[in-house]
């Protein structure tokens, strides 16, 4: 692991207004947070913490390269002074290894939230999720943030992300004085994020170009296949307000309408047809075992679980609301899959060509 230079403390820019730090501020939520952030005129500075400085530079931001990690550099420094921590870092791979994603996302979500109690910082705003709630109804029904968070125990995403509450539950006790806010949103879509959720889902041998349309004709309505999602500026916007307003808690996050086969058929052009569960996990857990796609069938079996989310109390508290259907979320997301979009950070580089995705592929296997 490449490790950074200590971190140092930087001085707010931006002349008056509140000193906000974000960690994990260069990935899809992150840099949609940042933006918000920057444009808010009563926030006067944003520090922005990831493990490498992208070249993105909004207004009234600074850059800190950190390892959050254990033994990683003293975020006490960097979060002293400060009006709230907004803490987004979250590492999805190695799926195969969930050892190495609990070092970063519990062991260092520990670090940070204990290095914000120690700097004396008055807010704590988390990035927690749907997955982190126990398996729940997909009718009609919506459960608002008082359904139970206990994730799904096979998933590492779904189990990283519960322990998390669990974690801050204790916290809460432990330090009164800071306000902790849990967001839990749905699936977060953009355009500039494209390139990294198909990394991240999909592998880097499936092009982006070839999830057009025309090439997907069906859709599988698979039982259990209805989840919500929601554009990422809409998810910074709430996160924004939840740094402004004096609100604890949890907040559910989700715009409408649900996703289910019907709507992604409608999105791709293309019709459902009704499947069982059985072969399509079959065939997801035999790419998965030989590494031709990163996304676990266990992840599968959590989506499949998920409660459908009732966002009032967001809407109510925050005075939030999508400014995006979920549907323009995700027709976002595929043209910057067909487009190659991203952004100027490492975690949302734009989409490589198929050679250089094969010669990354050859170079990971002459290291195994």
């Amino acid at each position: 692991m490449t490790r950074h230079a200590p971190a140092q403390h930087l001085e707010g820019v931006g002349g008056e207004g509140s000193r906000v730090v974000v960690v994990g501020a260069t990935g899809n939520v992150g840099t949609s947070v940042v933006r918000a952030l920057s444009e808010d005129p009563t926030v006067g500075s944003v520090l922005g913490l990831a493990r490498r400085v992208p070249g993105w530079q909004p207004d009234k931001t600074r850059w800190q390269a950190v390892d959050i990690e254990p033994g990683g550099d003293d975020l006490v420094p960097l979060f002293r002074g400060a009006d709230a921590v907004v803490h987004l870092a979250w590492k999805f791979q190695p799926t195969h290894h969930p050892a190495e994603t609990w070092r970063t996302n519990i062991l260092g979500g520990v670090r940070v939230f204990d290095a914000v109690a120690a700097a004396g910082v008055p807010a704590l705003v988390h990035a927690s999720s749907v997955g982190a709630y126990s398996p729940g109804p997909k009718d009609h029904h919506r459960v608002d943030e008082s359904w139970p968070t206990h994730g799904w125990p096979q998933a590492a995403y779904t189990r990283e992300k519960a322990y998390l509450e669990r974690v801050l539950d204790t916290y809460e006790h432990a330090h009164p004085e800071i306000r902790v806010v849990r967001m839990r949103p749905g699936f977060l879509f953009k355009r500039a994020a494209a390139a990294e959720q198909r990394r991240i889902f999909a592998g880097r041998l499936l092009p982006g170009r070839l999830v057009r349309p025309e090439l997907i004709p069906v859709v599988p309505d698979l039982p259990g296949l209805r989840l919500q999602a929601l554009h990422s500026d809409d998810a910074a916007a709430a996160y924004r307000a939840a740094v402004a307003l004096p609100v604890r808690g949890a907040f559910n996050l989700a715009a409408e309408p649900p996703l289910d086969a019907e709507v992604l058929a409608r999105v791709f052009a293309a019709r459902s047809r009704s499947m069982p569960v059985r072969p399509v996990r079959a065939a997801l857990a035999t790419a998965w075992r030989l590494h031709l796609v990163p996304a676990s069938p266990d992840l599968f079996d959590a989506v499949l679980r998920l409660p459908l989310m009732d966002s009032t109390r967001a809407m109510e508290e925050l005075s939030w609301e999508p400014q995006h259907t979920a549907e323009e979320a995700v027709g976002e997301f595929l043209d910057g899959l067909r487009s190659g979009a991203g952004m100027d950070t490492a975690p949302l580089a734009p989409e490589r060509t198929l050679a250089q995705r094969l010669d990354h592929v050859a170079d990971r296997v002459m290291r195994t």
